[in-house]
């Protein structure tokens, strides 16, 4: 706001403004009070309708980076009552608006979906009338002249970003024909509406300028709402984003009409979310007469979407890399102790940042495993295929390591939670854990693929609070 002003210093030059207007534009600082600040782009407006004697276009960018950043970082309910106030005098109240267009980056919009929002605001002079879609507790809930465009809207459907028409003309202006196929695997895959085929132009533009395979347009983005759902999500969401890494599909329902308060509430608010933020592409719909709704079929966009989420999987341990590499190439080698010094250390460190905090942390050892579980996939994912053949429920959840290079060993690991009333200690779970390997007969599926049984490492992993006893070996 204050720079804003800054920019506008030129009214004060001038006999428009009455005195009680100038002393507010001079008070306008980093330190204004907040019922200034929600009134600022309002009586601005004002001022320069007063001096160019037209009303004024307002492009608001980014409106949702603040709401983002308030609901990870705990500030929501504060920012969300000052940004409704704003809108209300920036743009329902303002009779010095012509016309105002609203873009948001995560497309999640604020406390209601509005994807992908490009929202165009009638004056309150124009009598147009156009859709709204707002939630109650919506920001834009004191707007009533709102167009919302989201990602399945016609409307601007090619706009969002390159066409592949227009994105294989560019690579053959550069000389780069014969990598059309590289770059539609990595950076093609967005849907708006029923047009397909669209590319994202950051990525585009940055590959044409420095002619190399890259993750350009997901480093930009803030994907720290993103990480903090996968990441404190529970088994369902981990198991869901399992199917997903490996290549897999969703079916869920469509909703756009989930709200930020609901996002750890809602069966499926953060697919919505990353379909939402270009991370899921739509793959396949279908009307459910029953329901009145659509089902649709999600997918990871891209490869480079793709790798954005393998390096979002390695950061959940970043704090303690050294010792969560040491593990894995403990792992590896089959050094048992050298294993169980490690993961007490890695799972001590980063339990707590698995859970959620809201509520008792009986969920955080499950939450943390099928964190741990993603992380192996991302990890050794050159060396070994992970399927994993889970239960509901914490009581049984192996992972299934298969080499991919014959010279390697097989892994099968099996996770249990300590049980107090039919266990004694740690060593218990985890030799229940082995038992329940060889009962159930698990390496019967890696010996029918060839893989010799001496050469299929059998694992426990049990859990008691923050601490880890693993057992086995061959």
């Amino acid at each position: 706001m204050t720079e804003l002003y800054n920019d506008s210093r030129f009214l004060l030059e001038e006999d428009l403004l009455s005195e009680e207007e100038k002393e507010y534009f001079r008070g306008i600082s980093m330190n204004m009070p907040e019922v200034a600040a929600t009134i600022a782009i309002h009586r601005l407006s004002k001022f320069l309708y007063q001096h160019y004697g037209k009303k004024v276009i307002i492009l608001l960018d980014e409106y949702d980076t603040p709401m983002q950043e308030a609901y990870v970082n705990g500030f929501w309910d504060g920012l969300v009552s000052f940004t409704r106030s704003m809108f209300n005098a920036a743009f329902k109240t303002n009779p010095y608006l012509e016309r105002a267009i609203m873009i948001g980056i995560t497309a999640f919009a604020n406390s209601e979906a509005a994807f992908n929002c490009e929202c165009d605001l009638a004056g309150p002079q124009s009598g147009r009338a156009v859709t709204a879609r707002v939630s109650k507790e919506s920001i834009f809930s004191d707007l009533n002249h709102l167009e919302v465009i989201t990602t399945t809207s016609e409307k601007y459907a090619e706009s969002f970003g390159f066409t592949e028409d227009e994105v294989f003309a560019s690579l053959d202006e550069y000389g780069l024909s014969d990598r059309k196929d590289e770059v539609k695997s990595w950076y093609d895959g967005f849907t708006f509406g029923s047009r397909t085929d669209i590319y994202n132009p950051w990525s585009i533009i940055n590959y044409l300028d420095k002619k190399r395979i890259g993750v350009y347009w997901a480093n930009t983005s803030s994907n720290s709402l993103v990480g903090k759902l996968l990441r404190e999500g529970n088994k369902n969401v981990k198991q869901n984003f399992e199917e997903l890494m490996q290549g897999g599909s969703l079916r869920m329902e469509l909703d756009e009409q989930i709200i930020y308060s609901q996002l750890s509430q809602r069966k499926n608010a953060v697919w919505s979310l990353l379909l939402a933020s270009g991370y899921l592409k739509v793959t396949g719909m279908e009307y459910i007469e029953w329901t009145g709704g659509w089902e649709c079929s999600l997918a990871l966009t891209n490869r480079e979407v793709k790798i954005m989420f393998e390096n979002m999987i390695r950061g959940w341990f970043g704090s303690y890399e050294d010792e969560y590499n040491d593990f894995i190439k403990a792992f590896l080698l089959g050094d048992l102790d050298a294993m169980n010094d490690y993961m007490n250390e890695v799972a001590l460190a980063t339990f707590s940042y698995f859970d959620t905090g809201k509520e008792s942390s009986k969920e955080e050892p499950e939450r943390f495993y099928h964190g741990f579980v993603l992380g192996l996939m991302v990890d050794l994912n050159e060396r070994y295929v992970l399927a994993s053949n889970r239960e509901s429920g914490f009581g049984r959840y192996d992972v299934m390591l298969e080499p991919r290079n014959p010279e390697d060993d097989a892994m099968i690991l099996e996770f249990k939670v300590f049980q107090p009333r039919k266990e004694n200690d740690l060593q218990d779970t985890v030799k229940f854990a082995l038992q329940q390997i060889e009962y159930r007969k698990y390496e019967a599926i890696l010996v029918e693929k060839g893989v010799a049984k001496e050469k299929i490492r059998k694992y426990g992993f049990a859990f008691r609070g923050k601490e880890v006893l693993i057992g086995g070996g061959y």
